[in-house]
């Protein structure tokens, strides 16, 4: 009998190690977890940005040069065609048994195309869906009408939807695919990375720390706005924030306003160099925007917050308050600048919050729950799981 060959898997992403963000990190595990479990993978992917580090894994890494923004994000429909065009040759020329994509669904798009053109199946990865969050911004409509298309033909196409948490596969059905090609892997952090052992940001003043994306739809002027109040019980208060988004120039000027000299931007640095500073603070703050799409997400940063033990104040509604709750993970406040003031206050006074907390319960719930290589594993296990080759059978 002829020896089988391994299971050769693409994964087309715009965002990739050593780049900062959860798809850069979410799309590593897998792979990790598909090469643990004997697949051979070949990643194509952008041209990291400058300082973004050096990463040389042992698998095949591809990169290409993209169009970024002016805080140096792939974000915007030109800056994402710049990936993709490019991407459709790239995967037209490449052998594999399958492929895997993320959103957004452009990318998705020109993935089910090749794949079509070269038959074979491919999986999307969906940590959310467009088109529910264009539902609640001011876009024309007929580009709301195009981008549901577009989403839809992607997601049908898929031979597997992979989805970050229970909402997101609910919102996936919606577009009339069939349950048995969902497959919840759920989300997480690298808990290694972020634990409650290791240096501890020095810093004289108690802070709390913003990490990541900063969009208009996540919102976080809730907290320069709650900060004001805060101060005037712990007048030393201050917030740091670390990452960059569309919404960044907004939050600069808002605490230039509101509380100059109190609110500090760190710009993007890597994982191992935020979990010091999250250490430190004395909560980690995540935000949700009511009313703008989203309300069913669970920011990965909840989870390296907690990691390390850290509670988290959460502004907004749905399910990140619910785990923040629920989990012991910190507090969870309304959307509202009293609101989230007093939550900020509860921790700055008591990391305990009376007691009915520890950070050792917090890191405890993320090893249980959030574990990045857990999901990683569980997703490079759903994609396997497509193609079943007999021995011999080479890749097309």
């Amino acid at each position: 009998m002829a020896k089988q060959k391994p299971l050769k898997v693409v994964v087309a992403t715009r965002l990739y190690a050593p780049e900062v963000g959860a798809a850069a990190f979410r799309l590593k595990a897998l792979v990790d977890g598909l090469v643990e479990q004997g697949a051979e993978v070949e990643v194509i992917t952008t041209r990291a940005p400058k300082g973004a580090g050096v990463f040389r894994p042992p698998y095949r890494l591809t990169r290409w040069p993209v169009l970024r923004d002016p805080g140096g994000n792939v974000r915007g429909y030109v800056q994402y065609l710049s990936f993709d065009i490019p991407a459709f040759f790239r995967l037209l020329a490449v052998k594999a048994d399958m492929v895997v994509s993320e959103p957004p669904p452009t990318t998705g798009l020109v993935v089910a195309l090749s794949s079509l053109l070269r038959r074979r199946p491919f999986v999307y990865y969906a940590a959310d869906v467009w088109t529910e969050a264009l539902s609640a911004m001011e876009v024309p409509e007929t580009v709301k009408s195009v981008m549901g298309a577009l989403e839809g033909f992607v997601l049908r196409r898929a031979a597997k939807v992979i989805a970050v948490s229970e909402p997101v596969a609910g919102q996936v059905a919606r577009f009339n695919v069939p349950a048995e090609r969902i497959h919840v892997v759920g989300n997480g952090v690298d808990n290694g990375v972020f634990s409650p052992d290791g240096p501890v940001a020095a810093v004289a003043k108690p802070y709390f720390i913003y990490t990541g994306t900063m969009s208009e739809w996540q919102g976080a002027g809730i907290f320069i706005e709650a900060l004001p109040l805060v101060r005037e019980r712990f007048p030393d208060a201050e917030v740091r924030f670390f990452g960059q988004g569309t919404d960044e120039a907004n939050l600069k000027a808002l605490a230039a306003a509101k509380v100059p000299g109190a609110v500090h931007f760190g710009g993007v640095i890597a994982p191992a160099e935020v979990a010091p500073w999250i250490r430190g603070a004395a909560g980690a703050l995540v935000s949700i925007k009511p009313g703008q799409g989203y309300d069913f997400a669970k920011p990965t940063k909840i989870y390296a917050a907690a990691g390390c033990g850290t509670p988290v104040v959460f502004a907004g509604q749905g399910d990140g308050g619910a785990i923040v709750a629920e989990g012991g993970l910190g507090s969870a406040a309304p959307y509202e600048a009293q609101a989230v003031a007093e939550a900020m206050s509860a921790v700055l006074a008591d990391s305990t919050l009376g007691g009915m907390q520890s950070a050792d319960a917090r890191v405890q719930w993320v090893a249980d729950h959030a574990s990045l290589a857990a999901s990683g594993r569980v997703a490079a296990e759903a994609v396997r799981t497509v193609v079943r080759r007999p021995a011999g059978t080479k890749a097309i």
